[in-house]
């Protein structure tokens, strides 16, 4: 805490375990010699604290602690190593830093550690920040997600500043184009500080919960005040931001992995582990945080306490049902963190969205804690999948989806977050291009990353033709993809529960069929712009599609049961629904088929149905009710 009369620093750590704890402070000039040592005394609430003032260290403004304790399987204590404050809202990371020294370094080696920044009054903005406008708050009708990565959807921009590439501003230089597709979120791939140097591109490797990364800011000491300005230039078109968040582990891995904080100081309190002192992995990243224990639970509430301050809102938690666990990391029905975390943010009015699996555990729908939470609805995107490649016996099960899904959402449509892809995954263009993965550029020999994409190449694999035989025609086969690009938008926008699409999937984007680059920093993940240009017509599909939801759809199907629905329809690879005055037709059968405007969707009112939005120019005109619907392929009609 940083008294700006006194000039005071007063500094904590938790830590039961612990039997000494030192402060370091050290200068950015010279950072492997410390500027003051400090013992820190322990509190009764096993909290260790500190008071620092300017007078002692002067222009220093670099810390980091140093933790003693005994030994033992389940205490990996090493008084030599410099660690980082979890609780730290900025980082700095010296010239030359390397990761791989974090499982080393010890006095020798204290320049190369990440280290806290002192917090302080920081001097005025260079530039005024704007008024406030107010923060958007969208009915889940209105609701439609845009998931984009903030350094990738820059880095290849004709559209901002060299200068700003890669950053929250330069994110921010985007909102024309993503306000114009009618999307009314963002949701960012995580923005807590991680180590560059540990090289998950998508920072699904958190360092510091409650500090911005700093690669993501134009000027890394104004991290801070750029988020805000990009926050709020979201906010005054109508955007509200939601953050994915990580906090069911840490960039700290496994037993062997580097050591940054939370393992130097008190191990068994904030992760997960066997008797051995091995650590338990459900989260594929090597351990999993103890999340039940208060001193784990309160970093996860300071650090949302934080981002709400920032101005964002909602999060959407990465691996949620590991937040859910008892402090054993056994899964139970009720959580007091889920709770807590519940009320904070009913307090602050922020959206809680959960990715409600985990590598042990599957919580969809009432299974997961947070009963009013919205989730990632993972059998939307399997079964949307299934039925767009025409798999046998796809649309009774996709029926259930196009309603909202009420067998895990009951009455609650508006808690299913649909998706189709992901950032985790094949892109759109990827998932119609490709049957298998291509994986070889993330160095793991092809074994990274599913076999199960329930994808389908439409009669080739990939983007280049040069190889094809004569029987297969690259513009035919270019043509369907368009078709199901266009099919999976109007799927995904029409029904119930809330659409999200991916950035780049409007025009396109392809990552070559890599369907995990976590570890891809470069043009394979970068968002290709040039393709705007050349996939314009998909592009102004998807704004349609969302503009007819936004204004004729607003109206779930009232279905009690898929195979009682008035309002829906279907043959073995086909089927049809009402959504408000939109009637929606989906053909993936391989042959045209007609269909009888359902007798509950006639002019009985005086309106009339006109054909809105189709996939396929092949698609017949709409004649006495009837109208015959081109192989793979959607169309929309509306009533007016």
């Amino acid at each position: 805490m940083w008294d700006a009369v006194g000039r005071t620093w007063q500094i904590s750590l938790w830590s039961a375990a612990a039997s000494s704890v030192t402060l370091i402070v050290v200068d950015r000039e010279h950072p492997d010699v410390a500027v003051a040592l400090v013992g820190m005394v322990r509190g009764d609430d096993d909290r260790w604290s500190a008071t620092i003032s300017a007078a002692t260290i002067g222009d220093a403004d670099l810390y980091g602690f140093r933790v003693d304790g005994p030994a033992g399987p389940a205490a990996r204590f090493d008084r030599a190593k410099l660690l980082l404050d979890p609780e730290a809202t900025e980082v700095w990371f010296p010239p030359g830093h390397d990761r791989d020294l974090a499982r080393v370094m010890g006095a020798d080696t204290l320049g190369h550690s990440p280290f806290g920044v002192l917090p302080m009054t920081r001097p005025p903005a260079l530039v005024p920040s704007p008024m406030p406008s107010p923060r958007p708050r969208h009915s889940t009708n209105d609701l439609v997600i845009y998931e984009v990565h903030v350094r990738g959807a820059s880095m290849r921009s004709p559209h901002v500043d060299p200068d700003v590439r890669g950053t929250f501003a330069g994110l921010a230089g985007h909102v024309d184009h993503i306000a114009s597709l009618g999307v009314t979120a963002v949701e960012l791939l995580p923005v807590h500080q991680f180590d560059p140097a540990e090289g998950n591109y998508w920072g699904y490797m958190p360092l510091a919960w409650s500090a911005l990364h700093n690669g993501y800011a134009a000027d890394p000491h104004r991290a801070d005040d750029e988020f805000r300005a990009m926050v709020e230039t979201f906010h005054s078109h109508g955007i509200e931001v939601i953050l994915d968040v990580v906090y069911n582990h840490t960039t700290e891995e496994d037993e062997l992995g580097p050591t940054y904080h939370l393992r130097g100081i008190d191990d068994a309190a904030y992760y997960v582990l066997h008797d051995d002192g091995s650590y338990r992995d459900d989260a594929g990243c090597g351990n999993v945080v103890r999340a039940a224990h208060p001193a784990a639970g309160a970093l996860v509430l300071d650090s949302l306490s934080r981002f709400i301050e920032l101005g964002v809102d909602g999060f959407r938690f990465d691996l949620g049902s590991l937040l859910g666990r008892d402090i054993d990391g056994r899964q139970q029905e009720h959580s007091a963190l889920i709770d807590r975390i519940t009320a904070l943010a009913a307090a602050h009015d922020v959206r809680l969205i959960a990715e409600p699996w985990d590598l042990s555990a599957y919580q969809i729908g009432d299974a997961f804690p947070g009963r009013t939470w919205a989730q990632w609805n993972g059998k939307f995107r399997d079964d949307c999948r299934a039925f767009l490649r025409a798999e046998d016996g796809a649309v009774a099960a996709f029926a259930r989806r196009i309603i909202g899904s009420p067998d895990l959402y009951a009455d609650a449509p508006g808690r299913s977050i649909n998706f189709i892809t992901a950032h985790d995954g094949f892109t759109l263009h990827d998932l119609v291009s490709y049957e298998h993965k291509h994986n070889d550029a993330n160095g793991w020999n092809g074994t990274d990353g599913t076999d199960d994409n329930k994808s389908w190449n439409c009669g080739w694999e990939g983007d280049d033709f040069s190889t094809a035989p004569p029987d297969v025609d690259p513009a035919a086969v270019k043509q369907l993809r368009m078709q199901q690009m266009k099919n999976a938008f109007v799927l995904l926008t029409m029904s119930g529960g809330v659409p999200m699409i991916v950035a780049g999937d409007e025009f396109a984007q392809t990552q070559h069929g890599n369907n995990n680059p976590y570890n891809q920093d470069n043009e394979t993940t970068w968002l290709d712009w040039s393709r705007e240009a050349d996939y314009a017509d998909l592009t102004e599909f998807v704004r349609s599609a969302i503009r007819l939801r936004r204004d004729h759809g607003d109206g779930a199907i009232d279905l009690h049961g898929v195979d009682a629905s008035p309002d829906l329809a279907w043959t073995s690879h086909s089927i049809a629904w009402q959504r408000g005055d939109l009637y929606v037709i989906a053909n993936a059968w391989w042959e045209p088929l007609g269909f009888t405007i359902h007798p509950d969707g006639d002019l009985a009112d005086g309106r009339e149905w006109r054909v809105a939005l189709s996939s396929s120019a092949a698609t017949g005109p709409l004649l006495d009710g009837v109208i015959t619907v081109a192989p793979r392929s959607t169309v929309v009609l509306a009533r007016t």
